[in-house]
């Protein structure tokens, strides 16, 4: 195989969910592009890396030392949602019923991943509800094994301050089937019914 394009498919493999196909046909795709398409999307990647960090509030990724969601006073700044990482706020402003702001842990507690309290951003959101006028701390994790130990441990960590933690609730989706729905999830369902 030809070097290059044998190190372009390594360098799209490297990306996570991409696998040895989807390399391969990306690296193609970049080979029918024209030199300027190319150089265009070279550039973009670049001015990404350059130009993005994490806001200085909640973790986000911004442009800008602080995110356009904590600069918006339109927004409810006493409700934080607490999620894993940026990918869960487009999810949830995509749902637009959400009109608070947001922290950002970049990860879960995952100890077989070497990953722990000290690799996510807790930290700042106790330093947030303990500076702040905050009324409630939504958990929006993952309902997996790592997502229930975070969100425990940051429950214990606000349990000493005088606001509301609630968690969103998890079970069966829309459109879902009991039949097939695993015991978890149906417990999960049944723990989080509502009054109709």
């Amino acid at each position: 195989m030809i070097h290059s394009l044998e190190n372009l498919i390594d360098q799209f493999n490297k990306l996570p969910g991409i696998g040895k196909k989807t390399a391969t046909r990306l690296a193609f795709a970049i080979l029918d592009m024209e030199i300027k398409e190319v150089e265009i999307f070279s550039n973009s990647l670049i001015l990404a890396k350059k130009n993005i960090k994490k806001c200085s509030t909640c973790g986000n990724f911004s442009e800008d030392d602080i995110c356009d969601i904590c600069q918006n006073q339109k927004r409810d700044h006493s409700i934080i949602c607490v999620v894993e990482d940026s990918k869960d706020i487009i999810a949830m402003e995509r749902a637009k019923n959400y009109n608070g702001v947001y922290h950002v842990l970049h990860g879960k507690i995952s100890p077989l991943n070497g990953i722990n309290i000290d690799n996510l951003n807790i930290k700042k959101l106790i330093e947030r509800v303990a500076k702040n006028d905050i009324k409630e701390v939504i958990l929006a994790l993952n309902p997996d094994l790592e997502g229930e130990t975070t969100a425990m441990y940051i429950n214990k960590l606000l349990k000493n301050f005088d606001i509301t933690i609630s968690k969103i609730a998890s079970g069966i989706p829309m459109g879902g089937n009991i039949e097939y729905s695993d015991i978890a999830t149906l417990s999960k369902a049944l723990e989080g019914r509502i009054k109709i």
